[in-house]
């Protein structure tokens, strides 16, 4: 049975529990109820009080670029089927900013939150323009006229339900001024230009934005191939030595990625230092080609897919 949008109708959950355990009574196997809807903090609470140890959660992402033939189109319209398939891109443009709207005006209200939604927009687009940025909510606060309390409340919820991403900072102690705010991403690249009015590829490539929207797409792609139970995080000290993705597969050293786009990548000198200090057991600079090929020092060049297959297969 496929029960959706269930959150909507959060009694369900107390008969399922019923359901589900006069079936084990009865000898009768697992999976036989499909639950779908959005990832509020209200589901995953109603679900965790009443089907605890009854119920397993899947996040089911957008397309990917191993699902995909036209990888610039995906980055460009994100990967929601209604976008990236769409006819035209002023139709992909429409399905997005009504995506956009009806979220902000049905959907979030109807999870609880009763908060404007034209704050709400405001908000995320603010988010959209700082894409991989350090999270600054004195800043925030400021063009919204809120408070810091209010800001943290927002993004929170931006971040249940799926929509924006926080990347933490590499918290463990390595003897340097590290950085500790998190960098905060529009997970959805299609979502992310809507925002910023971006309608094709050629605007896009002239946006000031365009690196930071690159990195946040393949840093999606990336976390969404990781195996569960492998940490991200970023890297940066005071001094300059960053990494922008880190990953940490169980019982493994860390994986260090340096994001660039531009054909002829380098490894700086702040990369070398990072990895480093954090003890990296392989280090990549991921670039827009296909070779693979070292830069020196263990550094190595490489294109998304081969990165993906590392990644994807647990390899270290």
């Amino acid at each position: 049975m496929i029960l959706d949008e269930i959150h909507l109708v959060p009694g369900l959950f107390a008969v399922l529990r019923g359901l589900i355990d006069e079936a084990r009574r009865r000898g009768q196997g697992q999976g036989r109820y499909l639950v779908l809807g959005s990832a509020s903090p209200d589901l995953l609470r109603q679900s965790s009080e009443t089907l605890a140890g009854r119920i397993s959660y899947l996040e089911l992402p957008p397309f990917s670029v191993r699902e995909v033939e036209d990888v610039d189109r995906l980055w460009l319209r994100g990967g929601f089927p209604e976008s990236y398939l769409a006819r035209s891109g002023a139709a992909s443009g429409r399905w997005r900013r009504d995506f956009i709207r009806t979220y902000l005006e049905r959907d979030i209200p109807q999870l609880g939150p009763r908060i404007p939604a034209e704050t709400l927009r405001r908000f995320w687009t603010m988010l959209a323009h700082h894409q991989g940025g350090l999270h600054n909510a004195a800043s925030l606060a400021r063009g919204l006229a809120v408070d810091g309390k209010t800001i943290a409340k927002y993004l929170d919820l931006f971040v249940d339900l799926l929509l924006v991403r926080r990347l933490p900072a590499w918290h463990r102690n390595t003897g340097k001024r590290l950085t500790r705010s998190p960098k905060v991403y529009v997970r959805d690249s299609g979502l992310l230009h809507q925002l910023l009015g971006i309608g094709d590829r050629e605007a896009l490539l002239g946006h000031p934005i365009v690196g930071a929207s690159w990195e946040g797409f393949l840093i999606e792609n990336i976390l969404n191939t990781a195996p569960d139970g492998v940490q991200a995080c970023f890297y940066r000290t005071a001094a300059g030595a960053e990494i922008d993705l880190i990953l940490e597969p169980e019982g493994h050293d860390p994986i260090a990625i340096e994001i660039k786009r531009s054909l002829s990548p380098k490894a700086s000198r702040g990369f070398h230092n990072a990895c480093a200090d954090i003890g990296a057991g392989q280090a990549f600079v991921l670039y827009p080609g296909d070779e693979r090929y070292p830069l020196g020092d263990s550094v190595e060049a490489i294109g998304l897919m081969d990165l993906l297959e590392i990644v994807g297969g647990g390899a270290v």
